[in-house]
C-alpha cells in the first residue's frame, strides 16, 4: 500500500519551530560570533539564521586576518527576507562595525519582528575599562538607540559603564554600582539586564536585574550568580553566553536560570579546552561538550 505525504501551503518560513535571526560578524577560524551562534542556538532547537555584519578570514585577536565590511551588502542581503516575508521569534545583535550599520539593524527590528518577538542586545563596544579602537562616541550614542529597542541587553561591566556614563574602575564592584547601572540600562528599555563578567576576588559573576521581576509590575529583582574562576580570559565566551541566553529568551527560560546554565557551560568549555592544549586565540573547543548542553 502507498503511503502518501500531503504537503501544507505553507508561506517561506512559517513552521511551529522557532527561528532567531542573529547579526553579527562571520570569522572563519577562531571560534566566535555567528560560527559559535549557529550550532549553540541550534543545540537548543531554535532555527539560527545568520545576517553577517563582516566577513573575517580569522578574528581580529591574531596578528593577521582578511577583512571585508559587509554593510553595503546587509541591505541587499536582508531585502530578500522581506520579499519572503519573514519575521522570527528571537532577534539577536553582536559586532557592529560602522555607524551605518546601526540604522540597518534598527530597521531589521522594525521590520522582522512579530508579536512576542524577544530582541537581544549584545552591545560590543570595549572590555577592560576602554572602548574598541573601531568605536568612536557616535557609535557609542548609537548603541544606546539600539539598546532602547531590546528586551534583554548583555553588556559587560566595561559596556555598562559606556553606556551609562558611569566611571570604569578596576577590582570588586559593589552590589550597589552594579544595581544603579542595571536600572540605567533598564530604564533605557531593556526589560533585562545581564551584566556580564563581573570580577569579585577569585570568583566571576553576572549581575541579572529584572523590571518587574517575579513580584508583577512595578518590582524589580536582581541576583548575582557567581562561579569559581578558571583558566584564562578566550575569545569567543561572550558570543557563546549571549546566544544561550537569546535562544533560552526565545524558549521562555528564566532568567536567572539561562546565565547560570550559559555561565557553567562557559566554565566547562575553557576546562575541556585547557586539557586539549587549545590556544587562547582559538577560542573554546565547545564541540567537544556541546551535547551536555539543554534546551
Amino acid at each position: 500500500m502507498g503511503i502518501f505525504i500531503k504537503e501544507f501551503d505553507q508561506k517561506p518560513g512559517s513552521s511551529r519551530q522557532k527561528k532567531a535571526a542573529v547579526i553579527n560578524d562571520l570569522s572563519g577560524f577562531g571560534r566566535c560570533a555567528l560560527t559559535v551562534a549557529i550550532p549553540v542556538i541550534s543545540r537548543l532547537k531554535v532555527q539560527c539564521c545568520p545576517v553577517p555584519t563582516a566577513v573575517l578570514s580569522n578574528h581580529t585577536a591574531y596578528a593577521n586576518y582578511y577583512f571585508d565590511d559587509y554593510t553595503d551588502h546587509m541591505e541587499e542581503y536582508t531585502d530578500q527576507w522581506r520579499e519572503l516575508g519573514l519575521t522570527f521569534d528571537g532577534i539577536g545583535t553582536g559586532f557592529l562595525g560602522s555607524r551605518r550599520q546601526f540604522g540597518i539593524v534598527k530597521k531589521f527590528i522594525e521590520d522582522f519582528s512579530g508579536a512576542g518577538t524577544v530582541v537581544m542586545v549584545d552591545p560590543i563596544m570595549g572590555d577592560n575599562g576602554k572602548t574598541y579602537a573601531t568605536y568612536t562616541e557616535d557609535m557609542c550614542q548609537e548603541m544606546r538607540g539600539l539598546v532602547s529597542l531590546a528586551h534583554i541587553v548583555t553588556p559587560n561591566v566595561t559596556e555598562s559603564c559606556i553606556l551609562t556614563g558611569t566611571p570604569y574602575h578596576d577590582g570588586s564592584w559593589k552590589t550597589g554600582e552594579l544595581l544603579a547601572m542595571a536600572r540605567n540600562l533598564g530604564a533605557m528599555g531593556p526589560e533585562k539586564v545581564v551584566i556580564t563578567g563581573v570580577p569579585s576576588g577569585t570568583y566571576i559573576g553576572n549581575f541579572c536585574y529584572e523590571k518587574g521581576g517575579k513580584g508583577g509590575e512595578g518590582e524589580e529583582t536582581w541576583t548575582c550568580p557567581r562561579i569559581k574562576r578558571v583558566g584564562e580570559t578566550r575569545c569567543g565566551t561572550g558570543d557563546i553566553f549571549s546566544a544561550i541566553i537569546l535562544a533560552d529568551g526565545v524558549n521562555g527560560v528564566a532568567l536567572d536560570k539561562s546565565v547560570k546554565k550559559a555561565a557553567g557551560f562557559i566554565r566547562d568549555c575553557i576546562l575541556e579546552s585547557i586539557k586539549l592544549e587549545v590556544p587562547l586565540t582559538d577560542g573554546v573547543c565547545f564541540e567537544e561538550i556541546l551535547g551536555r548542553l539543554k534546551p
